[in-house]
This record gives C-alpha cells, sequence and structure tokens, in this order.
C-alpha cells in the first residue's frame, strides 16, 4: 500500500514538474517577444523603396541599403526590392534594421553602330552583345554597295532588354533612272520591239499564240504591266498574236490596230 502512495506522490511530483518547465518556457517567450519588442520580419520583395521603407516602419524597423549596391534582375522593375536580410519571417527585435538591395530591372545591352557593315558581320556584332536581328528590309542606295547596311532601328547608343530585336536596312544598289511602263496592249510587235531596243531596254520573252479577231503581230499581254515602275535592266515579256502560218517572228506592218 506505502508503495502505492509513494508511486501516486511520484506521478504527481513529475506531472508538476512538467507544469512547471512549461510554465517557466510560456513566462520567457512571452518575455522575449512581447516584452523584449521582437516582431516577423515583413516581405518587401518587390515593393518600391518608399513602400519598404513605410513597411518596415510600421514594424519598428530600420531599412539600410546593401554596400554592393543595385543589381540587374529580369523580374523587378527598377527602383523595386529585389532582396532583403534578414529574409521574411525571421523574429528580431524591434528597431533592428533590415539591409535591402535594388533592382535596376531588366539588363539593358547598348546598341552598336552597324551602318556600312555587311549583313553577315552584323548578325555577329549583335550576337556578340545579346541581341538578334530583326526585320530585314532591302531599300536602292546609290551611296552604299548592295548588301550593306545603310540604316538601323533602334538607333546606335539606346538599351534594349537581353535577346531584343534590331530592324536592318539593306543597300539593293543603285537603281538606276527609274520609268513608268506604258501600255503596250494592240500595239504592233515590230514597232515595239525596235523603239525598246533602241532606248537601251530588254525584251525577253516573246510568246506567239493564235487569237480569233485580232491581227497577227498585234500585242495581247505584257509584263511588266502597264504603269508599274520600269529600268532598264527589266527584263519585258510579251504575248502576241501569232501569223496564220504560226510562224514565230513573223511580223505585220502598217498602223496601229484597231
Amino acid at each position: 500500500m506505502w508503495q502505492k502512495l509513494l508511486r501516486g506522490l511520484g506521478c504527481l511530483a513529475y506531472v508538476g514538474l512538467l507544469g512547471g518547465i512549461f510554465s517557466l518556457v510560456a513566462y520567457l517567450a512571452f518575455s522575449f517577444f512581447v516584452r523584449g519588442g521582437v516582431t516577423s520580419t515583413p516581405d518587401v520583395y518587390g515593393l518600391s523603396q518608399d513602400e519598404a521603407v513605410a513597411l518596415l516602419a510600421d514594424q519598428g524597423l530600420s531599412a539600410g541599403w546593401s554596400e554592393d549596391g543595385e543589381i540587374w534582375d529580369e523580374k523587378v522593375s527598377r527602383g523595386h526590392i529585389v532582396r532583403q536580410e534578414p529574409r521574411a519571417g525571421v523574429y528580431i527585435k524591434r528597431s533592428s534594421e533590415v539591409v535591402l538591395t535594388l533592382s535596376l530591372g531588366p539588363r539593358r545591352l547598348e546598341v552598336p553602330k552597324l551602318a556600312g557593315e555587311a549583313l553577315q558581320s552584323v548578325q555577329v556584332s549583335l550576337g556578340a552583345v545579346g541581341l538578334k536581328v530583326g526585320n530585314v528590309f532591302n531599300v536602292f542606295d546609290e551611296r552604299a554597295s548592295p548588301g550593306f547596311i545603310v540604316a538601323q532601328s533602334p538607333p546606335p547608343g539606346e538599351r534594349l532588354e537581353s535577346s531584343a530585336n534590331v530592324d536592318l536596312l539593306i543597300s539593293a544598289g543603285d537603281p538606276g533612272h527609274s520609268y513608268v511602263m506604258p501600255d503596250l496592249v494592240k500595239l504592233r510587235y515590230d514597232g515595239v520591239r525596235n523603239f525598246f531596243e533602241q532606248h537601251g531596254f530588254r525584251i525577253g520573252k516573246v510568246s506567239f499564240e493564235s487569237y480569233e479577231g485580232v491581227p497577227p503581230g498585234v500585242i495581247l499581254r505584257q509584263f511588266p504591266l502597264a504603269g508599274h515602275p520600269l529600268r532598264k535592266s527589266d527584263v519585258i515579256s510579251l504575248d502576241v498574236v501569232a501569223t496564220p502560218a504560226g510562224q514565230p517572228g513573223s511580223t505585220v506592218t502598217g498602223s496601229e490596230w484597231p
């Protein structure tokens, strides 16, 4: 019986000891977090500088700034918080300092001067700085050799995000003089050919075909079409009504038809 009584008293003493320890820990924790002025660091990632400072001040904390300065970041805009120390959720004493790092925003790359370079050289130059060739357009320019850059967009010195495109204008050389293609349909082939050859133009493919109701030697179709620009380097193609015998090259003389 005495043994059972002693065991019961021992259990009570053990429970009392545990209760005392728990009370002591609770008291110390209360004193540390409340009386000691401890708070959890807020999450200021992505906030502006003023917003971060204000949020820290609400928690009794101050803002400090990283000695490493601002850093590039592809996700966080320039002037916003990209890093904090201690990290969010850590308990620290009020009046402590939280060290913040500002973002420079996405890394910006300076566009090089490309005018006067060949396209292949430009592709290498842009790739070396982290940019890419965008749209490429040909333009006639008597001042630049064919295949060389005459203009670019954006201009040299502008800063772009990594892998951005730079559009290019490439010289197609000197176009020479340009004329307006006349309407040759219904005119006589012989006269047309003589006129163009005497003035330095090129007559290319001439197709002869039968066409009922139209005299032989009359032009049916032309390329380039009437009204289109024409240079002396361009080739003129014609479809002409064949002679009754169907002999290519036969001609008809006389006034224009009809």
